[in-house]
């Protein structure tokens, strides 16, 4: 039967050496969700199963060392003893949804009492990886703000060619006014009346709402965009921002 890891504080006792240092501890809430941890030697020497999988969470640079499941290893006792952690306060992990041995869901969240605690943070550990999953604050506005970008692209390209269409040179209107054989007359009128519903469309257009408030603790990723400026604007309409999902997907993550 394989032996659960044990917490560096515990390997110190059992032996003459000097526990190694924990991985440097991430503010409260950073978004990590660009990264994904694996460690190929634990998965080959231990199973991934609900008893050990938490060892392994406790691994990665996701794992909060001042949480109250910490505080539960060192004291020898199941870090996801629900009877135990719901008589403390703080930080605590949960584990909400398994199915063995692929796919475990880890929920980070704060309790304030044994019948209140306020969900934070979420983890899944897919085939080994883990990874932090996106909030959906975050979806949600990277999709309206792609969605806007294009929207707005769309009406400044047509805007563009139906101007282009509406200057006729005064040399060439004798000719254009009398239609060829076989091509259809250009009504300027229609043009002008279609660029006019165009343009009062882009101008009712409301801008990106604001995104949803985040948690307590939570520090946004700053993008290059934000670092500008704000008085430098430009013809082009700003690229969208990146989506959580489609732009960083598992297969897109730089391995920790």
């Amino acid at each position: 039967m394989a032996t659960p890891p044990v917490a560096p504080s515990q390997a110190a006792a059992g032996g003459n050496f000097e526990a190694p240092p924990p991985p440097a501890m991430q503010p409260p809430g950073t978004d990590m969700t660009g990264i994904c941890f694996r460690d190929q030697l634990w998965l080959n020497t231990y199973p991934l199963d609900r008893n050990l999988i938490f060892d392994y969470f406790a691994l990665s640079p996701f794992y909060d060392w001042t949480c109250n499941n910490e505080k539960l290893r060192m004291q020898s006792i199941h870090p996801l003893d629900i009877s135990q952690l719901s008589k403390m306060t703080g930080i605590e992990y949960m584990l909400s949804e398994v199915m063995e041995p692929h796919l475990f869901i880890i929920r980070k969240q704060k309790r304030d009492s044994a019948e209140k605690v306020t969900p934070m943070l979420a983890y899944y550990i897919l085939d080994g990886s883990i990874y932090q999953a996106p909030q959906l604050c975050n979806v949600f506005a990277a999709r309206v703000g792609r969605a806007l970008y294009y929207i707005s692209k769309a009406f400044t390209t047509a805007a563009s060619k139906l101007e282009k269409i509406g200057y006729v040179d005064t040399e060439n209107e004798s000719e254009t006014s009398e239609p060829k054989g076989g091509k259809e007359a250009i009504d300027f009128k229609e043009v002008k009346r279609v660029d006019h519903i165009l343009a009062s469309l882009q101008r009712k257009l409301p801008p990106a709402p604001p995104p949803p408030p985040f948690p307590d603790g939570f520090v946004p990723p700053t993008t290059e965009a934000e670092k500008e400026p704000e008085n430098q604007q430009t013809a082009e309409p700003q690229p969208p921002a990146v989506d959580p999902i489609i732009d960083q997907g598992p297969a897109k993550r730089m391995k920790f």
